[in-house]
């Protein structure tokens, strides 16, 4: 039986990744919805296939339990220290499954509640849980001050979800809440973003020295700057600006650094050393690292995609420019040498490439019947998809977290996955 997994980032009160919720599907259906043994079978197979630290890059993992993964000892699978175990109704109606609650408490294991109403099984249960999980679609801010007073009153954290647009984060970070998850998280830099994008300094610091170098490796330094969609957005504006005067218009950044050669890259690389503070943050552009991989490693599935391997690239690597820009997508692009099949990929949702684009959307947020529908209209096997997800999330948090430390010029970054 096929298992697939996404996951969806969760955000602490100082506005960092602080973990990740874990959301299964076996084949018809959300795991965590359904109710024989099989079930908690299939998460054990799946994790001891997977490489839980890569998957969740070391931070800590939500996940919702039925009383029947609890009782088959699921839990066990995680550190206590990496686990906030969530529980729906169905486990408070459950004698035994609440006295396992008791016992994985006593190992260290978080708890969380999911929804709160005011009857005797809800109020009983409080003292054992340390998160109170709230759904923050359409909430009213008396029944927000509800659940802040229950939340005091037991020394609960107080988890908001369903935070799917700027609004109603702005609402969930006036309350104070401990953790946000929704739609709007990974929108978190559209507010503060700047109409010129900030590099990811990180990466940046790789790059100047990769430039510098008495013999500086052209493959080296692309590689680079696709992993960062703010260089690659200047480094094709600028290429393709009045400047150059080319007759055709460059799509490719290998192409693009030719072009420009050594001297004015170096130049280049010296002013954007001015830019501002950071005000993306690098959440933002992970996920746009990682919808890229996870694009172009698909597109080799796909018979007669429009899109060249470099392209299906951008399409996912392009996806959050409107963010980074806080501008509608469309002109977001219009200065871009890109395909019309790219660009109405990702402003009109059209063809094959919209189709890929509302896929990896759909994907992050657990939306499997959209993922389904999805996959079909591009004829892709969901075991494809599921694994190309997968080996994008451990390349990408691999190389950033090489990314994360310091310098060190001989050891440049990993290559670029090629299936």
């Amino acid at each position: 039986m096929d298992n697939y997994i996404a996951r969806q980032p969760i955000l602490g009160s100082n506005g960092n990744v602080i973990g990740y919720e874990l959301l299964y599907y076996q084949d018809s259906g959300l795991t965590f919805h359904a109710h024989d043994s099989n079930t908690a079978q299939a998460i054990v197979q799946f994790f001891n296939q997977l490489d839980e630290s890569s998957f969740l890059d070391d931070k800590e993992a939500f996940l919702t339990f039925t009383p029947n993964l609890l009782m088959q000892n699921i839990p066990r699978v995680f550190d206590p220290r990496k686990l906030v175990i969530q529980i729906e109704d169905n486990v408070l109606i459950h004698p035994v499954a609440r006295m396992m609650l008791q016992r994985y408490k006593k190992q260290g294991y978080r708890l969380s509640l999911i929804g709160f109403q005011f009857n005797s099984r809800y109020m009983d249960i409080l003292p054992m849980m340390d998160i109170l999980r709230i759904n923050f679609k359409n909430i009213t801010q008396e029944q927000m001050d509800t659940y802040r007073s229950v939340a005091s009153e037991f020394n609960l954290k107080l988890a908001a979800y369903n935070v799917d647009d700027l609004d109603t984060r702005a609402l969930a970070e006036k309350c104070g809440v401990d953790y946000i998850q929704g739609k709007a998280v990974a929108e978190i830099a559209r507010a503060r973003a700047q109409k010129t994008p900030q590099h990811l300094k990180t990466n940046f610091f790789h790059l100047m020295a990769a430039v510098t170098r008495e013999e500086p490796d052209l493959d080296e330094i692309a590689q680079l700057i696709s992993m960062d969609v703010t260089l690659t957005f200047s480094l094709l504006k600028m290429v393709n600006s009045s400047y150059f005067s080319l007759p055709n218009r460059v799509k490719d950044i290998k192409q693009a650094l030719t072009i420009l050669g050594l001297g004015q890259l170096r130049q280049w690389i010296y002013l954007l050393s001015f830019g501002g503070e950071d005000d993306i943050t690098d959440e933002l552009i992970k996920v746009s690292f990682q919808r890229a991989i996870f694009c172009q490693n698909l597109s080799e599935n796909i018979s007669n995609f429009p899109l060249a391997f470099s392209e299906a690239y951008m399409l996912g690597m392009f996806s959050i420019l409107d963010q980074l820009l806080d501008v509608p997508m469309e002109d977001a692009l219009a200065s871009l040498p890109i395909s019309d099949a790219l660009k109405n990929g990702l402003t009109k949702q059209e063809g094959p490439c919209g189709a890929m684009y509302l896929l990896t959307l759909a994907y992050e947020q657990g939306e499997w019947h959209k993922v389904n529908k999805y996959a079909e209209e591009l004829q892709l096997p969901l075991s494809i998809i599921a694994q190309q997800y997968l080996e994008a999330v451990s390349y990408v948090n691999v190389t950033w977290n090489n990314l994360m430390e310091p310098f060190d010029s001989t050891n440049p970054p990993m290559p670029m996955p090629h299936n």
